[in-house]
């Protein structure tokens, strides 16, 4: 029965490839806490949804006694299956192969999945656990790397691309991830780095660790680079599942619509906020008291934690949140937290999710290290990013407004569709104190009393120009609303604007300050 031993055959085949690079690999793998490749594919995806392509794919390497070396499947696993019956497709390096070092025929497998992704339009997620390009195949895994970064930029805006940092990732390697919308890390698996720790002692002198260089933590809390941290290999994909939920499968769709659920009784929106504008609070439980079931899915949590951004929904559809936190700096703007706000809202414009921007902040961080860092080159990316987003935008100010952090903070004048003011909020060219030491100077300082006299002109100041009411007259807030009102008026905002259109000049793309 020729067809019987075919079949056979084939299951062996299979059996060889399914041991990745054998015992001794996989247990070394093991050893330091990671799961395989193919354990990673299995557990991230929906049961029995996986399905793998190229699985027979073998190098074509001649040089340096490649041509004696098997390689199963190259050191890459790809495929599609599916993510809470969302399909997505999908790459994993396999580390016990070739440390999962990338070659030509291991980079037309992760490209001919990107390609399918693309022409399917369905997210991508790339699991990166490699110890670099593959030194034997020269010139040819620098091309494999080119063709992978040109299909990430060609992708970006098109359909969610995801990568997950399970390993080294290491030179030109961590360019792919930097282009992707969501870097996803586990704490002591993680490594991301330009140059590696050796060559800093060779060049530099210098002693440091995988860990210190590059590790989990530091693009967590550093670098930026990372948007999501975990504690664990399945903690990291349950974070994956999560987003998936919010997200569309290409910027034609919309995110999949909830069952609309209230917030949650213990965060009552009437209670969180102080009357006293120095006192801090946390922004996210007023975004917990809005969002349906007070769920909210951060995003950079860790890193320029002076501002919040992340999903939540409201009655039901996905919506992006931009908030100051004034637990830390008190909110104010700065080099990290506009670069930061700037990319979050850019990606809900790209997949149509609307943008709620709730703002209390004194303004941009002032100081020499700021003017040094570029905060005039980075703060003017929020300003681009609300001003060239065509989602629904509704902004909430629920205190202080101040200066250019006012208007950055999707103000009318970049084009927010509804903007909408707390009772106490305070929106003014800057801070009272500060505005009647300038204004009233002479006053208080040829005043018998100037601490009295300067206390009476901040009253002042406050009640003619420090509130809601002077914006609302002149038609830059849309109306002064209770706390409690606030979830109800965003239903309708969202509900209004759902068919909102935008006309714009023609042009082949803008030229944001990168």
């Amino acid at each position: 029965m020729p067809l019987k031993r075919k079949i056979l055959e084939l299951q062996k085949r299979k059996e060889e490839i399914l041991q990745g690079g054998g015992e001794k690999a996989i247990a070394k793998q093991q050893a330091m806490g990671k799961l395989t490749a193919r354990e990673r594919v299995i557990a991230l995806l929906d049961e029995d949804s996986f399905n793998e392509y190229d699985l027979f794919v073998e190098h074509e390497a001649r040089d340096f006694g490649m041509e004696s070396k098997v390689l199963h499947g190259d050191g890459v696993i790809i495929g599609t299956g599916t993510i809470y019956g969302a399909p997505v497709a999908i790459f994993a390096q396999d580390f016990t192969v070739a440390g999962g070092s990338l070659g030509l025929m291991h980079a037309r497998k992760i490209t001919k999945i990107m390609d399918y992704a693309l022409k399917m339009r369905i997210p991508l997620i790339g699991i990166n656990d490699s110890g670099g390009a593959r030194i034997q195949e020269g010139v040819n895994s620098l091309a494999g790397y080119g063709e992978i970064f040109f299909r990430n930029t060609l992708a970006s805006g098109v359909i969610p691309q995801i990568s997950v940092i399970l390993g080294p990732c290491a030179g030109g390697a961590v360019y792919s991830p930097a282009l992707t919308d969501f870097v996803f890390t586990v704490d002591n698996i993680s490594k991301m780095f330009i140059t590696g720790p050796e060559v800093i002692k060779t060049v530099l002198g210098e002693e440091i660790s995988m860990e210190e260089l590059g590790g989990a933590r530091v693009h967590s809390e550093i670098t930026g680079n990372a948007h999501f941290f975990a504690e664990s290999e399945m903690e990291c994909f349950d974070q994956i599942k999560k987003l998936i939920t919010y997200i569309p499968w290409n910027n034609t769709r919309k995110a999949r619509k909830f069952e609309p659920k209230d917030p949650k009784p213990e965060f009552n929106i009437d209670e969180i906020v102080p009357g006293d504008p120095k006192q801090p609070y946390d922004v996210r439980d007023v975004i917990r008291s809005v969002a349906d079931d007070s769920d909210f899915f951060e995003v950079q949590e860790y890193w320029a934690a002076n501002i919040v951004v992340g999903f939540g929904r409201i009655n039901g559809d996905t919506v992006g949140f931009v908030a100051n936190q004034p637990l830390m700096l008190a909110g104010v703007l700065d080099v990290d937290s506009s670069d930061k706000a700037a990319r979050f809202i850019r990606y809900c414009n790209a997949f149509s999710i609307p943008l709620i921007t709730l703002v209390d902040l004194p303004g941009y961080l002032p100081g020499v290290d700021q003017e040094h860092a570029g905060v005039i080159r980075h703060g003017a990316k929020m300003l681009y990013a609300y001003s060239e987003a065509t989602v629904p935008k509704i902004t909430v100010i629920l205190r202080k407004a101040y200066g250019g952090g006012y208007i950055a903070m999707s103000s009318r004048h970049l084009r927010a569709d509804f903007v909408f003011a707390w009772p106490g909020a305070e929106i003014a060219v800057m801070g009272p104190e500060g505005a009647a030491n300038i204004i009233f100077r002479k006053e208080i300082t040829e005043a018998e009393d100037p601490d009295k006299m300067r206390r009476l002109k901040v009253k002042e100041y406050k009640e003619k120009f420090a509130n809601p009411y002077v914006a609302a007259a002149k038609g830059y807030i849309d109306t002064v609303i209770e706390p409690s009102e606030t979830r109800k008026l965003l239903i309708h905002a969202l509900d209004v604007s759902v068919s909102k259109v935008v006309d714009k000049p023609w042009k082949k793309h803008g030229i944001p300050p990168f």
